[in-house]
This record gives structure tokens, C-alpha cells and sequence, in this order.
């Protein structure tokens, strides 16, 4: 069960409760319940109208959330169909008018020794 659901028969059953027992002393007894406990069965109806509302405010956000993930994910999907491999062909066709291959430069080995140097740190 879900805590919408628990909230609201929770909600429900303390209502019910609360004036079943309200009437059935009024009735019988000729006297009143003590404040305290009509305190109590108020406040856990309270908490169980709070909780069922934030649990259907918690399921629509969620809800939306998804709805909107799963939108943005469809038009980036569509965006990597259109855009695809152009920026490939554009390099690949400005290489070909030049009429070269692109010369590939490795780049120059690491000097293991480098260090950087403030202008107090020159002394070994």
C-alpha cells in the first residue's frame, strides 16, 4: 500500500473513530470524553490528511519529472540523428580540396625533470 493510500485510511479510520467514540460516550455514559484524547485522534488525522497530500503532490512531481526526461532524451536523440556525422564529413571534405593528407605530428617526448620554479625556489 502506498503512503497516499495509508495516509488517507489512517485519515479515515481516526475520523470515524473519533466521533463513534464522541457519540457512544455521549450517549451511554451521559459524559464527555476527556480532551486529551480527542486531541490525540485530531492530530493523527491531521498528520494522515498531510501525508496524503504530499504523497499525491510526491506522485505528480514525479510524474512530470518523468515525463520530461523522457521528452529530452527523445529531441537529443533526435538532435544526434540530424547532426549525426557532419562535423566528420565537413574535416574530411576540407582535407580532400586541399589535396594533401593531414600530416600527423606526434608530439615531442616528456621531459621527466620540469618542475616549476617560483622565484625563491632556483637554489639546489
Amino acid at each position: 500500500m502506498t503512503l497516499k493510500s495509508t495516509a488517507t485510511v489512517t485519515a479515515a479510520v481516526s475520523t470515524t473513530m473519533c466521533i463513534t467514540i464522541n457519540v457512544l460516550v455521549a450517549l451511554l455514559a451521559h459524559k464527555e470524553v476527556p480532551g486529551i484524547i480527542n486531541m490525540v485522534v485530531v492530530g493523527v488525522t491531521a498528520v494522515g490528511i498531510v501525508l496524503a497530500i504530499v504523497g499525491e503532490l510526491y506522485e505528480r512531481i514525479n510524474g512530470r519529472i518523468t515525463a520530461l526526461t523522457e521528452f529530452l532524451v527523445a529531441r537529443l536523440n533526435e538532435l544526434d540523428m540530424n547532426t549525426n556525422d557532419r562535423n566528420a564529413g565537413f574535416v574530411e571534405g576540407y582535407l580532400l580540396s586541399h589535396g594533401q593528407d593531414a600530416a600527423v605530428v606526434p608530439f615531442g617526448p616528456r621531459l621527466g625533470n620540469r618542475r616549476a620554479m617560483s622565484g625563491g625556489d632556483d637554489r639546489s
